[in-house]
């Protein structure tokens, strides 16, 4: 059987820059993932297509990013069972809010994982994709351990050079 993956679906490549939070995640977690440019609105067909085949071909979570009405990660959600992880995309006028809303607003029993606007809930969606397929995969799980870790130690580092920057 081959490894499981995440799929990154996003509404339009211009949300790359921000995406790209999520795949540098996996990628230094060794988590393996596919990034498409799909639309809930302009692409149904190929959206669906593309969720049913990545789904019988592993797909272990999706991650799906949009802007303004935002409306794919709950398209993908209605199309599986795997998890899908919502990172409602800064664009549009209102800044993201309005794709906030719509990526939580899910109706009952089509869950769609919800994180933070922009790079910030990307970068966490690659951690939380991570943290879904550890559960069944102890060397992901050690390796997100050893993550944890190195963020700590990076902050109690900072923290020794201000206090000796600071003279305290």
């Amino acid at each position: 059987m081959s490894q499981p993956f995440v799929a990154i679906l996003m509404g339009s490549d211009s949300d790359l820059p921000k995406v790209e939070a999520a795949i540098d995640v996996l990628k230094k977690l060794n988590v393996h993932c596919e990034v498409r440019v799909h639309s809930a609105h302009r692409t149904p067909d190929a959206t669906h297509s593309y969720v049913k085949d990545a789904d019988a071909r592993g797909c272990a979570a999706f991650i799906c990013c949009a802007g303004m009405a935002a409306h794919l990660a709950g398209v993908v959600a209605s199309l599986t069972i795997k998890p899908v992880i919502g990172v409602p995309i800064d664009a549009g006028p209102l800044d993201g809010m309005d794709a906030l809303l719509s990526t939580a607003q899910m109706p009952g029993g089509i869950p769609v994982a919800t994180v933070a606007i922009g790079k910030a809930g990307a970068k966490n969606a690659g951690y939380l994709a991570c943290q879904i397929i550890a559960l069944g995969d102890a060397d992901l799980a050690d390796r997100l351990k050893a993550d944890r870790r190195a963020n700590a130690e990076n902050v109690l580092a900072r923290n020794a050079a201000l206090q000796e920057k600071l003279g305290a």
